[in-house]
């Protein structure tokens, strides 16, 4: 077969042809837990292969091109469910894989961006908050003018009666 275009030719004589949209395709694949969660745990396999020691945050998410928020959040939440461990020390957290069966136990197709739900609820508890907080201030502003006037009108009764 001649194809033509780009593509990688390599030495046995087998050219590749690069296909547009399969890595739009791979990255929507990764959206859900399971998917992520799998994928997390095969990094800290390949970074302990490679490396020879259990890999730090940085590794495992330059492996896997993630942010370091997004895999941090990842191994925060496999750590909540023991499927990892992390040990802490003076050269940063290192990840150990605890049970991967546990994997298993993760529902499929559960959306793990729920950073803007997480949001709303911040921002709803911070309004209730700042809400009580205004009222308490506005209840001590009027405590504060009622002894003011309590204080001023004892205070006219007592000139009043060394006046006559």
């Amino acid at each position: 077969m001649n194809y033509t275009g780009s593509g990688k030719r390599f030495k046995t004589g087998i050219r590749v042809i690069p296909v547009l949209g399969v890595r739009r395709i791979m990255q929507n694949k990764a959206d859900d837990f399971y998917s992520s969660a799998h994928l997390t745990v095969a990094a800290i396999r390949v970074c302990e292969h490679l490396h020879s020691a259990p890999p730090s945050l940085e590794d495992i998410c330059d492996t896997l091109s993630f942010s370091i928020e997004k895999g941090s959040l990842i191994l925060r939440k496999l750590k909540d469910l023991d499927i990892i461990d992390v040990v802490k020390g003076s050269y940063g957290d290192r990840f150990f894989i605890r049970n991967h069966l546990k994997l298993e136990d993760i529902a499929r197709g559960q959306d793990e961006n729920k950073l803007e739900e997480e949001l709303i609820k911040f921002q709803d508890t911070q309004k209730a908050l700042s809400q009580k907080v205004e009222s308490f201030k506005a209840e001590q502003a009027q405590k504060q003018k009622d002894l003011f006037s309590e204080m001023e009108k004892k205070l006219k009764a007592e000139l009043e009666k060394k006046s006559k």
